[in-house]
């Protein structure tokens, strides 16, 4: 076996190195043949070649339909009929389609479509290349849009480079970003957005809905137009500009991409294109996302790994965004899509249930990414644990930064709904939010945007339900406002500071947001009322969101201020699961949690050396404790008893307040006069 492949950390794949060997080969065969002698980021450039493009002034049209017989562009200079004039002619045998017209046939803004013909039919389609698609505001149907401002937007920060340091998430909405019953805009995100993240210490941004989507209530997972940005949110400058902000103010933006799966809508989709079913998705059972209602993307295609691997360069070219969140990878990973399924054994990831033609796609995607932009950051959805995934080309891996660690926002809510405090197992609790594999680097956290959906709870509704309502104000004590709130910030402190890479949050969980995410439908009467944030909350002095928002400001800041999460190894020093206490280091600070729900110990020994301070406590009063804790004073290991015994333990003794999480940081004695 090779010893760079990364199979070599985990004996147990070791019956399986010979199929990981030959998955991977066929990843490199398929890199070859499309890169030929250039690259993969060459062979990535169907954006500038399809779609539409002002070139020597003159307007250059072209799609790839294999089944037409015939297309024509269509729009209000033509009166939306179809005209010899606007006819595309075939090009070559692989189906590609070409219109040139003069620079005064179109102008910035102009409308336009494809009126498509195959084997007797028609049909109006929007190019597959589109750059920009927007909805009429009366009749609610979708066109293509000719965009080519005069001056293209000017960059302040032409080539970004951030810190190398682990990755501190909010994710976020830009739709649902504002206070208001309505549909939020690139620029208010800018202005009103930016500058909470970065108070709030989050060194990237993910964004999700970028990718045009027909229907707002999909969150932006059935895509119909993937190198266009969502018009609903504003136009292509207003995004660059919240992206140039975002780099200003030093931190990274990703997107969540939709790789897995694409709408069904035919009018604004890819799904019939050409007439076929085939062009771009499977055929047969295969086609239909059973559980989602879409459309899956055939990648055993050239064509269509030409199409996506394009569609990765585009956003990274076109807004410079850092990197990609991909959507749906278990689902892409398995004939089954994963589906109600427990991978409980190795054999589960060889069993040939796996779809090799998607996991030759992530290892292109992946090196792709990274060979045009180094910086750039990829994060895996993926909750089966597929081996590798997150492991680096040179050691055999799919390419993955990271992965998302999707299991433990479940094990969170299963714990806070179905245990009594004083029975959770802290064993089993550690385990959970630190057990990976070996070569992978995961994303930690305790919700995002899926918990908060109409259907499902947050976890401080969870533990307030009503009292949410009722008892927020700072006046108001009561015995579950009490744990809801304590056990608000232990739970993201613990999680936190245990992960084995990033963390994430969805905008609004960092101060408790009190209501659902439900997107205006039919069956709400169309309402905005739930998919908005009330910054408000946080910010009303007299609300205890203020000190949910506080103690995630104080704890991300941990990161930005010392780097926390960039030591790697976390060191357990304490446990013990009948006092329902723990503690652990990372790098130069301690972590100390006590999760009983009555009992406060004094003087309670922690095996650690050092002289320490606590420069971190929910117990705060500032952040809605109850201020039980000496902030003050420098805390020293010291031998207790049996003084006289060599090697006799040193230990931090503590006071430890029911329900609290403490964070110490080690200061190393520089004066005799420290101490």
């Amino acid at each position: 076996m090779n010893p760079s492949s990364f199979y070599n950390s985990d004996p147990w794949l070791s019956p399986f190195a010979n199929e990981i060997d030959r998955r991977i080969a066929k990843c490199f065969n398929k890199e070859k043949q499309l890169a030929g002698e250039g690259t993969l980021c060459d062979f990535a450039m169907g954006h500038y070649y399809y779609g539409l493009h002002l070139r020597d002034n003159k307007w250059i049209l072209r799609e790839w339909a294999p089944n037409a017989t015939k297309i024509f562009m269509t729009g209000p200079f033509s009166d939306w009929k179809e005209k010899e004039a606007y006819l595309m002619k075939r090009i070559n045998a692989k189906g590609d389609w070409e219109l040139i017209l003069p620079f005064e046939s179109l102008k910035h803004e102009d409308l336009f479509k494809l009126s498509v013909h195959w084997k007797g039919e028609k049909g109006e389609r929007l190019p597959s290349y589109a750059n920009r698609v927007v909805q009429d505001d009366v009749t609610k149907i979708f066109s293509a849009q000719v965009w080519q401002p005069e001056k293209d937007y000017g960059w302040k920060i032409e080539n970004f480079e951030p810190s190398p340091t682990a990755p501190v998430i909010y994710e976020a909405h830009i739709g649902m970003a504002t206070a208001e019953e309505k549909t939020g805009t690139y620029r208010e995100f800018t202005e009103n957005i930016i500058p909470r993240i970065k108070t709030a210490g989050y060194n990237t941004i993910q964004l999700m809905a970028i990718q045009e989507h027909p229907f707002y209530g999909s969150f932006g997972y059935h895509v119909a137009n993937f190198f266009a940005a969502s018009s609903r949110f504003g136009t292509p400058e207003d995004l660059k500009e919240l992206i140039d902000t975002a780099h200003d103010a030093g931190i990274m933006v990703i997107m969540d991409l939709v790789h897995s799966h694409s709408v069904k809508n035919v009018n604004e989709g890819l799904g019939l294109f050409d007439g076929s079913e085939g062009q771009y998705f499977h055929t047969g059972e295969r086609r239909n996302h059973k559980a989602w209602d879409s459309l899956c993307f055939d990648y055993g295609k050239d064509n269509i790994i030409h199409f996506l691997l394009s569609n990765c360069r585009y956003w990274l070219e076109e807004y410079k965004f850092d990197g990609f969140r991909f959507d749906g990878v278990t689902s892409m990973i398995y004939y089954d899509h994963g589906l109600e399924k427990d991978f409980t054994t190795y054999g589960d990831y060889y069993d040939g249930n796996q779809d090799e033609d998607a996991m030759v796609y992530f290892f292109l995607a992946n090196k792709m990414i990274h060979l045009f932009r180094p910086t750039a950051l990829t994060i895996a959805e993926e909750m089966s644990g597929m081996p590798g995934l997150a492991a680096p080309v040179k050691q055999k891996g799919y390419g993955f930064d990271y992965r998302l660690s999707m299991g433990v926002p479940d094990f969170w809510i299963k714990l806070v709904k179905d245990t009594p405090d004083e029975s959770w197992d802290l064993g089993k609790l550690m385990y959970e939010l630190t057990q990976h594999r070996p070569e992978e680097k995961i994303i930690s956290y305790c919700e995002s945007h899926d918990q908060a959906l109409v259907g499902d709870k947050t976890l401080i509704f969870r533990m307030l339900d009503a009292e949410m309502y009722t008892g927020m104000q700072k006046s108001y004590t009561s015995i579950s406002s009490d744990r809801g709130i304590a056990l608000h910030k232990m739970i993201r402190l613990l999680t936190f500071s245990t992960t084995g890479g990033g963390y994430l949050n969805f905008m609004g969980n960092e101060f408790g947001h009190p209501e659902w995410i439900d997107f205006p439908r039919e069956g709400n009467d169309w309402s905005y009322k739930y998919a908005r944030r009330q910054w408000n909350l946080a910010d009303d002095k007299d609300l205890k969101y203020s000190f949910l928002c506080e103690f995630d400001r104080r704890m991300v800041n941990l990161h930005h201020d010392f780097g926390v999460l960039d030591h790697p190894n976390i060191y357990r020093v304490y446990e013990n699961n009948q006092d329902k206490v723990i503690a652990y280091t990372r790098g130069e600070f301690l972590f100390v949690f006590n999760f009983n729900p009555v009992a406060s110990y004094t003087d309670y020994g922690i095996p650690v050396q050092g002289r320490y301070k606590i420069i971190l406590d929910s117990d705060d009063e500032s952040l809605g404790g109850f201020n039980r804790i000496d902030r003050s004073k420098i805390y020293l290991s010291i031998r207790k008893s049996d003084r006289n015994i060599i090697n006799t333990p040193l230990y931090l003794y503590l006071y430890l307040p029911a329900r609290t999480g403490i964070v110490f940081k080690n200061e190393p004695v520089r004066r005799a006069t420290d101490i």
